[in-house]
C-alpha cells in the first residue's frame, strides 16, 4: 500500500468513528436515567425489546437511526426519532420492527417520528414483509400537533396503511407493553394479532384524567384500559402476558407458524466473498470530495470474486453499468466514474458528470436488467451533467430526460447507496429517494445538496452582496470574506451525511464494508413480493 492509499485510510476511518460515536450516543435514546426508570418499572428498553425478539446471531439492519438528529433542540431533542425500527429475522421468518422508545418524550410522536414510521410501513408494504409493533407510547407530540396530526403524510396515515396492509395480506402484530393512547389506540386492534403486558400495558383513547374532565366519571387507568379490561371485557386485544419476554415469547411463536408466500424470484446461487476486500474501500476514496478515484476499484470490493460483466465499456465512460453478484444475489450495477476518462470521440470527460452518451447507456442498461429481472444497485457519486453549449446542444437534456425516465418505471427493485457526492438533477438520474429506491444509505462522507459547497456559497454570497449594495451599503473585501465564509459554514452543514439521515432523505449511514449486507437483506426483502407491473418507458423524446 502507498503512503496516499494509507492516508486516505486514516481520514475516511476518522469520519467513520465519528459516526459511530454519534451513533453510540443516539442508543442511548433520552439518556441512561431515563432507561433506567423504564427497568425500574418493571419493562425492557425498546433496544432490549428488539434484541431479545431477533435471531440470536442472525443479522439486522436499522432504518433512520439518525432521525430527529439536531433537530427539535429548543423541545429538549428526539433521538432516533423516539422509535426504533430495524429489519431482521424473528424465527427464521425476515420481518421489520417498530419499537416506541419511551425514554424519549415518553415515545411521544414528533413529525420526524410520524415520518419514520411511515417509512418502516412502506417498506413492509413495497417488500411484503411481517411487520410488529412493540407500542409503548404517549401519542402526539402536542407542541408540535399541528406538524404531526392533520395533513396527508401525518398520523392518521398510519392507520390508513394499516388498513391497507391488512388487505393486502401482509402480517401485522402488535404488543402493548406501555401506553397506547388516543389515536394510536386504533393500531392494535388493526392489526392481525395483539397482545397486552399485564399491569404495564395500557389502552385508551382518553386516559382518567381526560375522562374525569369530559364526563366526570372518576376512574383509574388500569381499570379504564388495562390488560384485564382488554382480554375480559372489551376484546380489544387477544392475549395477556404476565411481562414483557412472555409478549416477545408469543410473538416469537406467532412467527413460526406463518407460511412461506409467493416469491418474485431474483436469481441467488453461493455467495463468494470479494477478492478485493471491502476494507480497501477507506484507502481507495479520498478524503476530498473534489479528487478523482477509480470507481471500478470500489467496484471490486462489493462484488463476489470481485467478478463483473461490463455492458457498453467502450461508450459512455462516465458511467459505468455491469451485471454482477452481492452474496449470491445478481445485480445490475450502475455507477459513476470518479476519474478523467476518454470518450468514444476521444474526448475528456470529467469524472462524476453524466455526459449524454452515459446517460443514453444508463436508460439501455437499466431497460435490460427489467427485462432479465434483475435488481438494480446505484452507487452514487455524482456532480450533476454536464453542462455548456456543446452539451446543450447535443441534447444533454433529452437524454438525462430519458434515463430520468427508465429510473422512475422500473419495476424491479432499485437500491441506492451514496458514497460520494449526489448533487443536483444526478441525484434523481442516480436513483435518489424521490425514485422510489427500496433502501437508499450513504457511507459516512457523503454529500447531498443541489450543487457543491463552493459554488453554492459563491452564489449566494452574490446575492446577499446584491442586496446590500442595493441599500447602500459598501462591500469590503473583508465585508466579502466575512459572508462567504458564514455561507459556505451553514451550507456545508447542510450537505453533510448526518443532515440527511436526520431528515430521512436517507435510510441509513453505513459502514462500506456493510454495504453488501445491506443490499442483500434488501433484495432478500425485495424477493417477498412478486413483481406485477411491466416496465414501460412511457412517451419520451427520440
Amino acid at each position: 500500500m502507498d503512503i496516499e492509499f494509507n492516508k486516505r485510510e486514516d481520514q475516511n476511518r476518522l469520519k467513520l468513528s465519528e459516526i459511530n460515536r454519534l451513533l453510540a450516543e443516539i442508543k442511548k435514546g433520552g439518556g441512561e436515567k431515563r432507561l433506567q426508570k423504564i427497568r425500574d418499572e418493571g419493562k425492557m428498553t425498546a433496544r432490549e425489546r428488539i434484541d431479545y425478539l431477533l435471531d440470536k446471531g442472525s443479522d439486522s439492519i436499522e432504518i433512520g437511526a439518525f432521525a430527529g438528529f439536531e433537530m427539535y433542540e429548543e423541545h429538549g431533542g428526539c433521538p432516533g426519532g423516539g422509535v426504533v425500527v430495524v429489519i431482521g429475522y424473528v424465527s427464521g421468518k425476515q420481518c421489520i420492527v417498530v419499537a416506541n422508545d419511551a425514554s424519549v418524550k415518553a415515545g411521544a410522536w414528533f413529525p420526524i417520528t410520524g415520518k419514520k414510521n411511515l417509512r418502516a410501513q412502506e417498506i413492509a408494504m413495497e417488500n411484503r414483509l411481517p411487520i410488529i409493533y412493540l407500542v409503548d407510547s404517549a401519542g402526539v407530540y402536542l407542541p408540535m400537533q399541528d406538524e404531526i396530526f392533520p395533513d396527508k403524510e401525518h398520523f392518521g396515515r398510519i392507520f390508513r396503511n394499516n388498513a391497507k396492509m391488512s388487505s393486502m395480506g401482509i402480517i401485522q402484530i402488535s404488543a402493548v407493553m406501555g401506553s397506547c393512547v388516543a389515536g394510536g389506540a386504533y393500531l392494535p386492534i388493526m392489526s392481525d394479532e395483539a397482545m397486552i403486558v399485564d399491569k404495564t400495558g395500557s389502552i385508551f383513547l382518553a386516559g382518567s384524567y381526560l375522562v374525569k374532565a369530559a364526563i366526570g366519571e372518576t376512574i383509574d387507568n388500569e381499570t379504564l384500559g388495562g390488560a384485564t379490561t382488554h382480554c375480559s371485557i372489551s376484546g380489544v386485544t387477544d392475549y395477556k402476558a404476565k411481562d414483557d419476554k412472555d409478549a416477545l415469547n408469543r410473538i416469537k411463536n406467532i412467527m413460526k407458524s406463518i407460511g412461506s408466500t409467493e416469491k418474485a424470484g431474483f436469481d441467488r446461487i453461493e455467495s463468494f466473498e470479494p477478492k478485493s476486500k471491502p476494507e480497501n474501500i477507506f484507502g481507495i476514496l479520498p478524503a476530498s470530495r473534489t479528487e478523482q478515484y477509480d470507481t471500478y476499484e470500489i467496484i471490486k470490493c462489493l462484488v463476489d470474486n470481485s467478478e463483473y460483466e461490463e455492458y457498453k465499456a467502450d461508450y459512455g465512460k462516465s458511467i459505468i453499468c455491469a451485471t454482477a453478484r452481492i452474496d449470491g444475489w445478481s445485480v445490475g450495477i450502475v455507477a459513476n466514474q470518479r476519474t478523467l476518462v476518454k470518450s468514444g470521440k476521444g474526448e475528456m470527460q470529467f469524472g462524476g458528470v453524466i455526459y449524454s452518451d452515459s446517460a443514453d447507456k444508463a436508460t439501455r442498461f437499466i431497460a435490460n436488467c427489467n427485462q432479465r429481472k434483475i435488481p438494480l444497485v446505484f452507487l452514487q457519486d455524482v456532480t450533476g451533467f454536464m453542462v455548456g453549449s456543446k452539451s446543450e446542444h447535443g441534447g444533454i437534456i433529452k437524454d438525462g430526460a430519458k434515463m430520468v425516465n427508465a429510473v422512475s418505471n422500473s419495476v424491479v427493485p432499485k437500491f441506492t447507496v451514496i458514497t460520494g457526492n449526489s448533487y443536483g438533477a444526478g441525484n434523481y438520474a442516480m436513483c435518489g429517494k424521490a425514485y422510489d429506491p427500496r433502501l437508499i444509505v450513504a457511507w459516512p462522507w457523503a454529500d447531498l445538496a443541489v450543487m457543491g459547497g463552493t459554488q453554492a456559497a459563491k452564489v449566494l454570497a452574490q446575492i446577499q452582496e446584491s442586496t446590500l449594495k442595493k441599500q447602500g451599503k459598501d462591500i469590503s473585501a473583508e465585508d466579502h470574506q466575512e459572508i462567504l465564509d458564514t455561507i459556505s459554514k451553514r451550507y456545508q452543514k447542510q450537505t453533510e451525511a448526518t443532515y440527511s439521515a436526520a431528515r430521512l432523505w436517507t435510510d441509513a449511514i453505513i459502514n462500506p464494508v456493510d454495504t453488501r449486507k445491506w443490499i442483500s437483506m434488501g433484495i432478500e426483502a425485495a424477493n417477498h413480493s412478486p413483481i406485477t407491473e411491466k416496465f414501460n418507458l412511457g412517451v419520451i423524446q427520440v
